[in-house]
Order: structure tokens, then sequence, then C-alpha cells
């Protein structure tokens, strides 16, 4: 019965007012024409209103609290000038939840429990999710990192941003990234141009995230001088990387021979990341992706780091996370009825 009492207690009707002591910076925590609110409103089950630097917050008393403090802790961010777009707002959000698990009476809003990453334009970014800190603690702590997920977790971009923080620490020498060119059969010589001309199709997606991390003409001199470098899968064979940071993009492209291939590659003070996402395989049907093969055999080994995203860590839109489960949901309908 006590719990019962407690129950109904928390579900009554909250009501929570916030002032902020200034209006500009208000303004940017509640987002233009107030989405954050309105996602805020969305993700916890609440009402909120805003009118100038103050917001009126009425639901669940728990639903009610964690809002606040999800708009206290943007606003603190904001004081230090960091940004507070939807992303920003959905990260509060998961980090809020993980503190009220751990630290239910001491909640810091300009603290953060996630690991954090420096860019050029956004400045300090922290990890979104739980799945995102694993990540970013994954690469941290071991010499080869295997992600494997749905597109939009943020895997290839927090993998170059910790990449490009390796070069900068001098912990490495070279930027070595590197894509199956599966489209083109890996024979890139009909594409017209020289080798990176063939290649940047295929890397688009990585030069995307380096522009994120350094200025354009440093991305363009550490082209010129091999700092980084970009190439396909196939023309790895035969090298040794040694003291270079190597990220293997689109991974689950990669055959069985050129993963091992790929993998035997790792030289002395180096550092490997492999991402993939297993549910989009190119591959010829009946050929077996070598991402697959390799989490299973490695994934236990000292010094190897294994991380898996779902589709509740998607967070490149609201609508990206809908599809992706739809997806999902698709397929394990279509595993169990095969299984039957």
């Amino acid at each position: 019965m006590p719990e019962s009492a407690a129950e109904a207690r928390d579900a009554k009707p909250s009501e929570i007012t916030l002032a902020f002591d200034d209006n500009g910076l208000a303004s940017i925590v509640f987002g233009h024409y107030d989405q954050n609110i309105a996602k805020i409103e969305r993700r916890l089950g609440v009402v909120a209103n805003a009118n100038g630097n103050q917001i009126v917050i009425k639901g669940p008393k728990d639903a009610c609290e964690n809002a606040r403090r999800v708009l206290e802790m943007l606003y603190a961010r904001a004081k230090l000038g960091q940004a507070a777009d939807l992303g920003d707002v959905e990260g509060a959000i998961a980090e809020v939840a993980l503190q009220g698990s751990l630290f239910p009476s001491d909640i810091d809003g300009a603290r953060s429990l996630f690991h954090q990453i420096k860019t050029r334009r956004k400045g300090v970014v922290r990890a979104r999710n739980a799945a995102q800190d694993l990540y970013l603690s994954a690469l941290k702590q071991h010499e080869l990192v295997f992600a494997e997920g749905p597109a939009g977790t943020g895997k290839t971009w927090l993998a170059v941003g910790h990449a490009v923080s390796l070069l900068e620490q001098g912990a490495v020498e070279r930027l070595i990234l590197s894509r199956p060119a599966v489209e083109a059969g890996e024979r890139l010589g009909f594409l017209p141009g020289d080798m990176r001309d063939k290649v940047d199709p295929y890397l688009r997606p990585i030069y995307d995230a380096l522009h994120d991390f350094m200025e354009g003409r440093m991305v363009e001199r550490g082209i010129q001088t091999g700092m980084i470098e970009i190439a396909p899968l196939a023309f790895m064979r035969g090298r040794t990387l040694a003291k270079s940071v190597v990220l293997l993009d689109e991974a689950q492209n990669a055959t069985s021979m050129q993963m091992k291939m790929f993998l035997t590659r790792l030289g002395e003070g180096s550092r490997m990341i492999i991402n993939g996402d297993p549910t989009q395989t190119d591959l010829p049907p009946g050929q077996k992706s070598g991402l697959s093969e390799a989490v299973a055999l490695l994934s236990g080994l000292e010094g190897v780091g294994h991380v898996v995203f779902r589709h509740g860590d998607v967070v490149r839109h609201d609508l990206v996370r809908r599809i992706v489960a739809a997806y999902e949901g698709a397929n394990h309908q279509s595993q169990n009825g095969s299984a039957r």
C-alpha cells in the first residue's frame, strides 16, 4: 500500500517555474522557435511554456523534475559558450536519466558524467547517450575497437574526432582513413582522376567529419604531406601501419580475407578503429561479412574493445530513429517467421 500511495503521489500533476538570469542565454536554451522545449515536452511527457527568461513546466512530478534538470544543465553549458541544439537536448536528457539513477540527491547542471570531445565548429561536445560514452571510453582504453550499429549513431564522427585528437596530441604521426569500395568492385581504374578523385565518393562522410574537427586548409595540408592518408581497403595489402590511427569505415562490406589482411596491418604505436552496420551489407549474397566474423573471433581478446549501438542510440534525427526501429522490427519478424 505505501508503494501505491507513493506512485500515486508522484503521478499527480506538478508545476515548476524556472527563471534564468540572462535572457539571451535563456533563448539559446529554449531553442529556435522553442524547438528545444518542444523536444523536452515530447521526450519527457510534460507541458512547458516559456515567456521571456521564465518557463513553467507542468506534468507528473518526476517528469517535471527531470525537465528542470535538463534545462538547468543546458543553461549551465550555455554560460560556458556551448551549443544547445536538438542533439544536445537529447544528450542532456540521457545524462539526466543516468544522473538520476546514480546521484538522485546530487545534481549539478554543469557537471557531465559523459566523455567529451573538442570540435572546431561547436567547441566541446559531449557524448549524447550511454553507448557513445562507452564508445569514447573504449577508444581511449584499447588499441583495437569494433563498433557495430545503425546509421546515425555517431560511430564515424566520434571515431574521426578521437583520431584527430590523437594526432594533435602527438600520440600518433598519421591518420589513415579507409573504406571498402564495394560498389566499384574494388576496381577503381575506370573512374576519372587520380587516386584521391577515385576514392572521394566513398570517403565523403569521413571528409565531412574531418572538417568538423580540423580547418579546411589543415586537412588539405595533411593530405598533401601524407599526415592524412585516404585509401580504399584493397590498397592496404602488404603494409605495416606504425605510429598511426587507422579507421576502417563501413567495415560490414569487407570480406573475411580483407578483414584479416587489414587487422594484420597494425604496427607498433598504432590504434585501429573499425566501424560498420551489419544490417547494411552490400556484399554479394552468400558472402560472409568480415566484420561479423572478426567481432565473433576477437571481441574477447585483451586490448580489443567492442561497442554495439542500437536504434535507440540514433542521434541524427528522431525520424531516423523511428525508421531504423521499423526496419529492425521487420527484420526480427522475418527471422522469427523463418525459424518457424
